[in-house]
């Protein structure tokens, strides 16, 4: 019997299937190309590097993404347990410390007695048992034969970095410490936030819309009117913050700068407008500007967003910037095991499934690392329950309609509709909630008893 297996891609989702399938006995071989080739945005060789914003999202149970860490939890997570030990304030968020998070992942895995990392490119699917989890910047080559060997055409979508600037560089006499309505975990505040009257909102407007972008020859028509993240829809997820401020004057102070709850100390008022920036690292030396992805050249994005109030002299440690992702047709391919329907012994983990979210992406990990080692040792595989965070979001990727077929992260619209549902919404969650936490116990369970009887062979 074969009980050792190949994962392709160190990030989120390779790391947790590596992780699942080690601790359940089988021998891995992990391989991640960087440092040998870079993908063009990641800017280290550390296993699970966060290369967008460094918040993994909400904490709390009654939020989809807070379920979704809730089970993981309960599922013996590797990303969410080092996550929480590497957590800086965030609200009632779980944000990172990046570096720290990656360090942690890492060091786990290359201690690991059954785990061995291969820092290679693999080209070609293997033709022995295999994880692919080689996330929406897959090297051509391997996408190439992704295609082929699965008979589709695998799928485009652009995701976006936000902009870094040095927090002694952030002028703290116009910029404040707030959180949204006063929640958060830090009694100053959670976020430092710029405030906008309507004059510099609308001059801030003006001047991004006419900001110099960065030429990506044939893609770049596409970026200005939205890209594929499917066969024919743009997915909002991540979306540059020029393509929001085109869609309407006021689309910006509605969306990622809206200013509610978020008192300015020097006027007793909301602002007209309000951009947030987040905590990036623990020593808070740094911190991004929330919802700011972008495709402004470099010189552009100092220019312009220097013009946002508090941030005229911010130094940028790092400057946003578009990439390719890849992603294939899971409605047409895979099991909600995460499993190829043309390969018993192929399974698919992470961005590239069309699962979205750092913790969505560490869920596909955990459920295909799981079902990769059932496959190896003669048991059936696992499917999680629709009713559970984990079980929707493998369901929806592999039951959703092909032709519209778009990424999602974790949501509760994407759960079975509950019996006598409550009216309000937050009652409603709480309901979900306490349903899918009664579901990945049992699930839970299960996972010991088949750890301890795999202990005993």
């Amino acid at each position: 019997m074969i009980t050792s297996l190949i994962i392709v891609g160190g990030g989120l989702a390779g790391s947790e299937a590596a992780y699942q399938a080690a601790q359940r006995g089988i021998k891995v071989r992990l391989y991640e190309m960087r440092p040998r080739k870079s993908t063009g945005a990641h800017i280290s060789d550390k296993l699970a590097e966060l290369v967008c914003s460094n918040s993994l999202g909400s904490n709390l149970i009654d939020r989809a993404s807070g379920l979704l860490k809730a089970e993981l939890r309960i599922m013996d997570s590797l990303i969410v347990s080092c996550a929480d030990s590497a957590a800086v304030p965030a609200g009632g968020a779980l944000a990172v410390d990046r570096e720290k998070f990656a360090e942690t992942v890492t060091a786990r895995i290359e201690s690991h007695p059954n785990i061995e990392i291969v820092r290679e490119e693999v080209r070609r699917i293997p033709d022995e048992p295999c994880i692919i989890a080689s996330g929406p910047l897959t090297s051509e080559s391997l996408a190439n034969d992704i295609a082929r060997v699965l008979g589709s055409e695998h799928l485009y979508f652009y995701d976006a970095l936000a902009p870094i600037v040095n927090a002694d560089s952030i002028d703290m006499s116009i910029a404040f410490k707030a959180s949204r309505y006063g929640k958060g975990d830090d009694d100053e505040g959670d976020y430092i936030n710029c405030p906008f009257s309507k004059d510099e909102y609308e001059n801030f407007v003006r001047e991004l819309l006419h900001a110099e972008r960065i030429q990506l020859r044939e893609f770049e028509e596409a970026i200005k009117n939205g890209v594929n993240a499917g066969p024919d829809k743009f997915f909002e997820g991540c979306l540059p913050v020029e393509i929001i401020a085109s869609r309407g004057e006021k689309s910006l102070a509605f969306g990622p700068m809206r200013p509610v709850g978020l008192t300015d100390p020097r006027t007793g008022r909301w602002a007209f407008a309000t951009a947030q920036l987040r905590q990036d690292n623990l020593a808070a030396s740094l911190y991004n500007i929330v919802g700011f992805q972008t495709n402004l050249t470099w010189t552009e994005q100092k220019r312009v967003f220097r013009l946002i109030p508090g941030l005229q002299n911010a130094e940028f440690a790092r400057y946003g910037q578009m990439h390719r992702n890849t992603f294939i047709n899971s409605p047409t391919l895979l099991e909600p095991t995460m499993q190829s329907r043309a390969r018993a012994d192929l399974f698919f983990a992470g961005q590239i499934t069309g699962v979205e979210g750092y913790m969505g992406n560490a869920a596909s990990g955990l459920v295909a690392g799981i079902n990769a080692a059932r496959f190896l040792t003669g048991l059936p595989p696992l499917t999680f329950p629709p009713p559970t965070m984990i079980g929707a979001l493998c369901h929806y990727v592999t039951h959703a309609e092909p032709k519209t077929f778009q990424p999602m992260k974790a949501a509760f619209g994407l759960m079975p509709p509950l019996e006598n549902a409550p009216r309000g919404k937050r009652d409603r969650a709480k309901r979900y909630a306490e349903r899918a936490m009664r579901g990945i116990k049992e699930m839970g369970e299960m996972k010991e008893n088949v750890m301890r009887e795999g202990k005993g062979k």
